[in-house]
């Protein structure tokens, strides 16, 4: 009989470390066109998100420091690799005692936006107020609240970071869209031509922006000192974005005196989420560090 017990109680402990509640992040998704719902998701690659949602992971002993962090799958704005660029990495926070929060986020259609370019704004900052303002639900501090994002993930992430102040959802209680830190794998940061994932671009803006546009959903050249401290990793063999990204995104942070961390591969190239096959190192282990030394963990 003890061992029966013994081995409900590990089961339950297995089951509460991933479990995961999903939520809708709207009554009414603002910004929207009607129209049908034709997601559809294979191999956990979600494709023509209409209804965007956030999936809480509840660690199984959270971090006394009580942070969290959402995180933006990549797919160039055109898909959201939700397996090994959100589940895995939820589950992976998870085991250092973070809350994690995967974020559905709708991908930028003229079908089903009336201006494309803002749709995933309005999600990450729709995602910060519902975890901010059930914070003390979820017995999270909110100012340890950070976000995560990986290729065009990033680049949404990145712009969460420089943008907070533009609104771009209705905020009646004032809640801060700032994220209290910065996590960019493999990131777009930049529109500019030399810089860009052009699909990540053409995507979120169109084909013929203007430059006023550009300069805008560059990162790099709207970050200032009040700009969250970041998190960076790329390879430089990255051949699908160049990992000048991240090195702009970096230089512009020391430049307002925002002291972070770059960790830089000399291969691995694109997208292998938190497995870079071609070294031992992980970067999952560097970012554990940085966040207990900057008291995130």
């Amino acid at each position: 009989m003890k061992t029966i017990v013994t081995f409900l109680i590990v089961l339950f402990a297995i089951f509460s470390m991933h479990s995961q509640e999903v939520l809708p992040l709207y009554k009414t998704v603002p910004n929207s066109k009607p129209s049908a719902n034709k997601e559809k998701t294979v191999n956990n690659m979600i494709r023509r998100v209409t209804v965007p949602t956030l999936t809480i992971y509840k660690p199984a002993k959270p971090n006394a420091q009580r942070s969290a962090v959402i995180i933006c799958p990549g797919g160039g704005y055109s898909v959201l690799a939700s397996g090994h660029e959100g589940i895995d990495v939820a589950k992976a926070l998870n085991n250092i005692g973070v809350t994690a929060f995967v974020l559905k986020y709708r991908l930028p259609n003229d079908s089903i936006m009336k201006d494309k370019s803002i749709g995933p704004l309005q999600d990450v900052q729709r995602a910060f107020q519902i975890v901010r303002e059930r914070a003390a639900e979820w017995n999270l501090d909110m100012a340890k609240i950070g976000i995560m994002g990986f290729s065009a993930g990033g680049h949404l992430a990145a712009t969460a970071s420089v943008q907070y102040s533009r609104e771009v959802i209705e905020n009646p209680k004032h809640t801060s869209f700032k994220p209290d830190f910065s996590i960019l794998i493999y990131p777009v940061i930049s529109f500019s031509d030399n810089l860009t994932h052009m699909g990540s671009r053409d995507n979120l803006i169109g084909k013929n922006p203007d430059e006023a546009t550009i300069k805008k959903y560059s990162n790099e050249l709207q970050v200032n000192t009040q700009t969250p401290p970041a998190f960076l990793v790329h390879s430089a063999d990255d051949t699908v974005v160049p990992v000048g990204n991240s090195i702009a995104y970096y230089e512009a942070l020391i430049k307002n005196k925002v002291y972070s961390e770059m960790l830089l591969y000399p291969h691995g190239g694109h997208g292998y989420g938190m497995n870079n096959k071609t070294t031992e190192d992980k970067w999952m282990d560097n970012l554990k560090n940085w966040m207990i030394a900057n008291k995130f963990l």
